[in-house]
Parts: C-alpha cells; structure tokens; sequence
C-alpha cells in the first residue's frame, strides 16, 4: 500500500467531515427553527460516517503498511505518525458514542440558543448536564494522567495539563492583576464615542473592508453575521467567518471583524496540497487564538493601526467622529474596565473571565461543582474577580456558546493564544524593525508573509511549543505579555 493511498482515503474522509461542518456553519447562521431536529439526526450520521471511516480496517492496514516504510520524506513521515495517534485515539470511541455526541451538541446548542434568548439557564441546563455526562465518559474512554480535565485539555492543546496552566493562571494572578488594579487608580480614558448609533449596514462595509486590508482573500471566503462570532473552515479555499453587530455599541463588529480575520487567514494559509492530512491543518487551539489576538490586538489596538484606519471611520461615520481623534480612538479601543461579556472584554481582564471559566471547567470534571450551581458559582467569582454584579442569565452563563457545543477544555486557549501572540509579535518586530512604520502606512502585507512563513506553512508539523521554539528560540514566556501590556497601558495611563 503506497502513501497515496493513504492521502485519498484521508481526503475523502476529510470530504464527509466538511460536509458536516457546512451542515453545522449553516446551523449558526441561516438554519430556520423548525429546521433542528433533522438538522441534528443530518450531523449525528455524517459524524459517525467519518468516524467509521477513520477507524476501520483499510485506514489500520495502511498505517500498519507504512508505519515502517522507506523512503517517505519528512513530511510523509509526519503525517503517518500524525495520522497513527488520531487513529489510535479515535478507535477508542465507538460509533454509538460518537452518535450520541454529536446528537448532544446539537440539542444543546438549540437549547441554548433559546435559553440565552430568554435569559433562562434552567431551559440550558438538562441538556448541559447530559452533554457533560457524555465528556465524562470521554475522560475515561481517552485516559488520563492525574486530572479527568487533562483529558479535555489535550484534544484543544497537545500536552497541556492542569499542572501547567495553574502555574501560568498563578502568573497572571501575580503579575496581571496587580498591574489591572495600577491602571484603575490611574484617569479612566474616554470611550463614549463608540456608543452612539452606528448604522448596521454601514457597519458591515466597514468591517468587510478591514477584513480586505488585513488580507482575506473574499473569492476563498465570505462573512456572515451569527449571534456568537466564529471561524470555520472547509477546505484552505473556503473559509467562512461571522460577525455580530450593534447599531449602539461599534466596537463589537470592529473586533469580531479582526479577531475572527485572524484566524481565518490562519486557515487560507495552511498548505492546499495536504488537504484531508495533518500538515494541512493547524497545530493548536492555543496557536490559532495566537493569530486572532495577534491581529486583534497587537495591530488592531496599536496606536499605528489606527493611525491610518482612522480616517476610514471618519469616512463612513462623520457625524459620530467629528470631535474625536486617532489618538482619541486609540486609547479608547484600549480602555480597561472590567465588563460582563467576555469577548468584548479589554485585553487585559480578558483573561480574569477566561480565569473563572478554568475554574469552574476544573471542578465540574472534578465533580465539586453542580449544572443546577453554576449561575450562582459564576455571579460569585465575576464578583470576586472583576468586582461586577451579574444582572440576568444572558449576560452571566450562557454568554458563551462552547459549552453547548461540548468544548470543554478550550477556554484556557484563550489566554494561551494571547501570551504566544505577544511573544511572536515581539520577534516579528525583531525581524522587522520597520512593521510598525509599515502598518501606520497600512502596509500589513510583510506581517501577513511573514506568519505564513513563520506558522501557517507547517501546519501540523510541530507542536505549540516545538513551533514557539523555532519562532523564538524559546518556549512560551509570560514575560513577553507583561513587557507589552506594561509598556502600552503604562503610556496610555501615565504610569510612568
């Protein structure tokens, strides 16, 4: 059995594994209501059609076939021992199982889509506490060392554990937070001009036309609107994302905008000729929120972004901008004030929201924490943490949809993405002593080249942390972070 073979049996799962990501994009944007029952049974079967397919004889007699080979390259290499330990994992699960899942996610992302529309959790709750039934299950099927939780941790970020993040969340609780209390004591600066009302079609051209200068290639993608944000992918020349809109508030389509851009031209970056193989695909969870925040906020709340994008918000929205500056809009998109909703959060408490969603992950898997406790769980420790009074459901639990998709696990990507932008930003700066010149004059070409050459190419070639080191020369380092937060806020707060 040749590796070509192997490449053809990989590209036609991948075919039926799109499928059901289309089948899935379009229950997040388009799908009418009485369209989510069959809509579930559709995604229950073409999940446990790939999984049957991934895990069946013909993919273990070419892995046992070429496990051994000579002759393969680097990459071949690569993708074998790749496609050997999804394989290996995967026989771990059964159809049923795999059934079950995606019937489960798909109930509860209905459920709590009107839960979240009704401000009510108990409507969610049912289904949540059945889906994390089900992750539970998993933690055993897949096995773990010390914590059921690393078992979750893995399948968002290879090798990472408990262990490790509570050292690095002891880091941001150490240094982070005492640097947040520093820019409180200091003047607030002035954001009120982001809400006033902004047209919503307005809006959207404006953000489509972000999305074109950051480089999105729009004849391989498009942008829709859902009611959370996201990027999805199905092939490196289809490459879907959505924003969301508030006529009273314009600094929600701004990020959504930029933030999902990043990682979508992470993903029209990845190699086209290994479709369906792990070099086509990204790395990690972590290196993926590294490309979004990356151009979320180390260009796109840059005082040089803004520099030159200014005059673009002046053109679309005059009347609302007349008495505002560049450098008036760039201390505002960068005001830090602690807030209910954790993706139109600041950069800098943004990671005291991830925070509480670690802790809370960790104790129900550690079965410390009840589904029928969670709002009260969560009001407390946005009290504690941000000092914020959790007014209804909607705006406190069921503000994020990854749970209703069964992403437990995937909330510490978050801050790790932001750390790992901070320090790859640092060495492109390094590399490039003029990129900032260069994004003042609207040039984010030679940014965008240099992470295809630096990241997106090698898709799953290297781990996180084998790929931090080859960018960097070194692991990932919390330091980097703190150097650029220190640096900026200090200057736009005059902490000296």
């Amino acid at each position: 059995m040749s590796y070509n073979e192997l490449q053809n049996h990989m590209q036609r799962i991948a075919d039926v594994n799109y499928a059901a990501a289309t089948l899935g994009w379009d229950q997040e944007t388009y799908m009418p209501p009485g369209a989510a029952g069959f809509k579930a049974s559709q995604l229950s079967t073409l999940s446990g059609i790939t999984h049957q397919l991934f895990t069946g004889d013909k993919t273990e007699a070419l892995l046992s076939s070429l496990k051994n080979s000579v002759g393969l390259s680097e990459a071949e290499k690569k993708n074998v021992a790749q496609i050997e330990e999804d394989f290996n994992r995967q026989k771990k699960y059964s159809t049923e199982f795999v059934e079950n899942m995606s019937r489960a996610v798909s109930d509860a992302f209905n459920a709590w889509q009107q839960a979240r529309k009704e401000s009510n959790f108990k409507l969610f709750a049912p289904y949540l506490e059945k889906l994390i039934a089900i992750k539970k299950q998993e933690c055993e099927l897949l096995g773990y060392q010390g914590y059921p939780y690393n078992a979750l941790l893995n399948l968002h970020e290879k090798n990472a554990t408990v262990a490790e993040l509570d050292v690095l969340f002891t880091d941001v609780r150490k240094e982070l937070v005492p640097f947040v209390k520093k820019v409180q004591q200091a003047k607030q600066v002035d954001n009120r001009f982001f809400f006033q009302h902004f047209d919503r079609d307005t809006q959207w051209q404006f953000g489509i036309e972000l999305l074109k200068q950051m480089g999105f290639d729009f004849n391989r993608g498009r942008q829709d609107i859902s009611s959370h944000p996201f990027t999805t992918s199905f092939s490196q020349n289809d490459v879907r994302v959505t924003t969301r809109i508030n006529e009273n508030d314009f600094s929600e389509m701004i990020w959504s905008c930029i933030h999902e851009g990043g990682h979508a031209l992470y993903e029209q970056g990845l190699p086209a000729e290994q479709y369906g193989m792990p070099l086509g695909e990204a790395i990690s969870l972590g290196i993926h929120e590294s490309q979004s925040r990356l151009w979320e906020n180390n260009v796109g709340r840059s005082l040089a972004y803004w520099k030159h994008n200014f005059a673009l918000v002046q053109k679309h929205f005059p009347e609302q901008m007349k008495n505002v500056s560049a450098l008036d809009f760039y201390k505002g998109t960068n005001r830090v004030e602690p807030s209910l909703i954790r993706t139109s959060s600041d950069e800098l408490t943004y990671h005291f929201h991830v925070m509480i969603r670690y802790e809370i992950e960790k104790q129900i898997f550690e079965d410390k924490l009840k589904v029928n406790d969670l709002p009260d769980y969560w009001n407390a420790k946005y009290k504690e943490y941000l000092n914020i009074d959790v007014p209804n459901d909607a705006q406190g639990v069921l503000q994020d949809v990854h749970w209703s998709h069964g992403s437990f696990g995937y909330f510490p990507t978050y801050s790790l993405g932001s750390f790992y932008a901070a320090q790859f930003f640092h060495q492109a700066t390094k590399e490039m002593p003029n990129l900032l010149t260069e994004i003042e004059n609207g040039n984010t070409h030679n940014l965008l080249n240099w992470l295809r050459e630096k990241i997106h190419k090698h898709g799953k070639f290297y781990t996180a942390q084998e790929l931090c080191i080859k960018v960097t020369s070194e692991k990932l380092n919390f330091a980097h972070f703190m150097h650029y937060a220190a640096t900026k806020y200090g200057t736009i707060y005059g902490l000296g």
